[in-house]
């Protein structure tokens, strides 16, 4: 009877070795790396019911406070620095938890929606809770081609792109919409 080499303690050198447990996203795990904290949105992330939604309240509180702080320039500066390192930030937590597209890790909703809400406003609260709506609407349901990027791009890049579309969607609908208003 022969066995399995791997069973018996000997090294694994198939090309597909097996992979680790993906691990929970926690507390304790977020502050294991500064990246994590990032990555999982300073904690919005860890929300046991619907952390997409939660890091995008994150996004829309923290766009909040800072706007009144920021030109137009910075904020565009932040974005498309957040986005760039959210691709490797994003795709580093991700191989850690072994996930490839975790929930918890919601950087790309936060990026995502600041560019909504600074493309948006000036808009009331009220503009920009249909914003929220709306993207929400593309993040959750995905409908084509968001879903086609989300299945076909692969680690940190593919974590963020389909939130970027979803945004790029989100400010289609309100264009549209004050068009026809």
């Amino acid at each position: 009877m022969q066995t399995d080499p791997t069973l018996a303690g000997e090294p694994n050198d198939s090309p597909n070795p097996p992979r680790a447990a993906p691990r929970k996203a926690s507390a304790r795990f977020m502050l294991t790396h500064p990246l994590h904290i990032l990555s999982l949105g300073f904690g919005s992330g860890l929300s046991p019911v619907a952390p997409g939604t939660v890091g995008t309240l994150f996004a829309w509180m923290s766009f909040v406070v800072f706007n009144p702080h920021l030109t137009v320039a910075e904020w565009g500066a932040l974005i498309v620095v957040g986005f760039v390192a959210g691709c490797w930030f994003t795709g580093f937590t991700a191989k850690k938890m072994g996930i490839a597209d975790p929930s918890p890790v919601v950087w790309d909703e936060i990026v995502a929606f600041w560019l909504v809400l600074l493309l948006v406003t000036p808009a009331t609260f009220t503009g920009q809770l249909w914003a929220f709506i709306v993207f929400r609407f593309f993040d959750m349901v995905k409908p084509p081609p968001i879903r086609y990027f989300d299945r076909h791009l692969k680690g940190g890049f593919g974590i963020m792109f389909d939130d970027l579309v979803a945004a790029f969607f989100t400010l289609l609908v309100i264009a549209l919409w004050r068009m026809t208003v």
